[in-house]
């Protein structure tokens, strides 16, 4: 195990290499250790692979600089995480960009069942701070676990709010986790390791680079089942981690604000352009969602509840259950074996019961809580 994360970590410090590829090189060569001792003529072969990357990988010194990083995280405590490990998030694992390895550090689970993103912008007004509040309090009965960025404004209220109320919350880093960036948010980032963590892509060390923060916002929206954006002006990194998340395919939700206000021009334009759906209460967050609670706070789970469904809407979702990115309605007339009359039928008593949502070219898929 020892000698696969230092090849590991020397993958991921392939200058010039995103997650795509290396995780392509995995898959073509079987290991990542076999990506090391694969001859030249191999790795040519290989898509998107040219003479400058083989030559990184053959260089000597990359596998000594990723036991330095090992010896040095061990020291903070920090973990590395794989994308092929069990620990690595679900969700994340599911979209196609998602990093190769993850840096964390705290006692949190990263990998919890169900997870809400909060973002919006730095320059929260005493509205905006209250909302988040308050929705953070409401899904403490839901088991869900809090995600946001750490940075001034509306992220920053909702780690506090989850903090104090025992909620996990896990704090998404566009800096090495041992950079807190702010600083002033050193106290709420050691806090919050107590039953939450903080994660990056980074390596140690990384600062706090305005280029990092995008691919930051990615892991944010992939780690979670839905986006709620508080307020966000026109533009923003709230809005860009919006869009991410409705290419992931998951549920954006936006609170809506007076016409005049500029950190209420974000979200009211996700809401008029059909990007999000507006965001009252928690309950409005909890339906669209189709989560339940049963007795003792325990959540109800699609799998504890098929038998309430009839013999051809269990056969439609375990078809969607095995095919993530969804599929055409020919195909699932095909796979299923049903007139395309019956599974019409179907589909829409799915969707009205919040399992299956419509995506175009009728192309159908399984929500993302499932």
């Amino acid at each position: 195990m020892k000698d696969s994360l230092r090849y590991q970590v020397a993958l991921n410090m392939l200058p010039g290499i995103g997650s795509v590829i290396a995780k392509q090189l995995v898959s073509y060569c079987g290991s990542v250790e076999a990506i090391f001792s694969s001859t030249n003529g191999k790795l040519e072969k290989i898509p998107g692979i040219g003479p400058k990357t083989i030559s990184l990988i053959k260089k000597s010194d990359l596998l000594e600089a990723a036991d330095k990083e090992i010896e040095k995280c061990a020291k903070n405590d920090v973990r590395i995480i794989f994308y092929t490990d069990k620990d690595y998030p679900y969700k994340l694992k599911q979209t196609i960009d998602g990093p190769l390895i993850l840096y964390t550090k705290g006692k949190g689970e990263i990998n919890p069942s169900r997870a809400i993103a909060i973002v919006g912008t730095r320059q929260a007004t005493e509205y905006g701070r209250s909302v988040t509040e308050q929705l953070v309090n409401d899904l403490r009965s839901y088991g869900a676990a809090i995600v946001s960025g750490l940075a001034y404004g509306i992220d920053i209220t909702a780690h506090k709010a989850a903090v104090e109320a025992g909620i996990p919350t896990h704090a998404v880093l566009g800096s090495g986790v041992d950079v807190i960036y702010p600083a002033l948010h050193r106290e709420t980032a050691e806090k919050l390791q107590a039953n939450g963590a903080l994660i990056s892509e980074f390596p140690l060390g990384t600062k706090p680079e305005a280029y990092n923060f995008p691919a930051r916002n990615r892991i944010i929206a992939g780690m979670s089942d839905a986006v709620v954006v508080i307020e966000a002006a026109e533009k923003g990194g709230a809005l860009i981690t919006a869009d991410i998340a409705n290419s992931y395919n998951r549920e954006v939700f936006a609170l809506p604000g007076n016409l005049d206000h500029r950190f209420s021009v974000g979200c009211n334009k996700l809401i008029q352009q059909q990007k999000a759906i507006i965001f009252t209460n928690v309950e409005n967050l909890v339906k669209e969602l189709n989560w339940d609670i049963k007795e003792g706070g325990q959540v109800r789970t699609l799998d504890q509840s098929l038998e309430s469904f009839s013999e051809d809407e269990r056969m439609i979702i375990n078809l969607l259950t095995e095919e993530k990115s969804g599929l055409q309605i020919d195909k699932l007339a095909w796979k299923s074996q049903l007139t395309v009359n019956q599974l019409a039928g179907v589909l829409l008593s799915l969707e009205f019961s919040g399992v299956i949502k419509s995506l175009p070219g009728k192309k159908y898929q399984l929500r993302s809580r499932f």
